[in-house]
């Protein structure tokens, strides 16, 4: 199957429907302590998505993704330390599109803003153990594995452990080939 086309775009009011289209399901937020969310609980994460562009300094930037068009994903880039220049990313993907590289490149434009655009110095992520996907995608990013961080949320089957990557500016630079990542989203988007 061909790898889509993926553009990230900020996210609007609008695409909240698309949000709660995966954001509900329960394979999607297994893994989460956020979810199934209804549908209120879908507008109010879109409508604080979007209030985090205005705020100064900003420091949530979520995007969503779209395939022709459509919106089959979020990417967050959310800066944890302006000082120490740290970052973190996060995602969440439509399950139709799982193992497309849609999450891959998501990931790939978050670097590029996070790295290009606002001059971080690390930016990292976490899963949790059982999800291999999510882990692949990070590896996939470049990021190094760092450990495992014990009972970091209380989910709905117990405490759940965190797999924590990161990559730094100068590994991203040195892999950084224009030909195979994401278009860089616009720094003003």
């Amino acid at each position: 199957m061909a790898r889509p086309s993926v553009t990230l775009s900020r996210i609007g009011l609008a695409d909240w429907r698309a949000v709660h289209s995966w954001a509900s399901l329960p394979q999607v937020c297994r893994l989460q302590t956020w979810g199934p969310n209804t549908e209120a609980e879908a507008r109010v994460f879109v409508a604080a998505a979007v209030n985090a562009w205005a705020c100064s300094p900003q420091r949530r930037f979520v995007y969503a993704a779209r395939v022709e068009g459509e919106v089959v994903g979020v990417g967050e880039l959310h800066v944890r330390s302006s000082g120490q220049r740290q970052g973190e990313i996060t995602y969440s993907v439509h399950p139709r599109v799982w193992g497309r590289g849609v999450g891959t490149a998501i990931g790939n434009g978050l670097l590029a803003r996070g790295f290009g655009h606002l001059g971080l110095h690390r930016i990292y992520a976490t899963c949790d153990p059982r999800n291999l996907g999510s882990a692949r995608v990070l590896g996939k990013l470049g990021m190094t594995w760092e450990g495992r961080h014990r009972h970091t949320a209380l989910i709905r089957d117990g405490w759940r452990d965190s797999e924590v990557f990161s990559i730094l500016e100068d590994e991203w630079r040195e892999n950084d080939d224009p030909d195979t990542r994401l278009s860089r989203p616009d720094p003003g988007a």
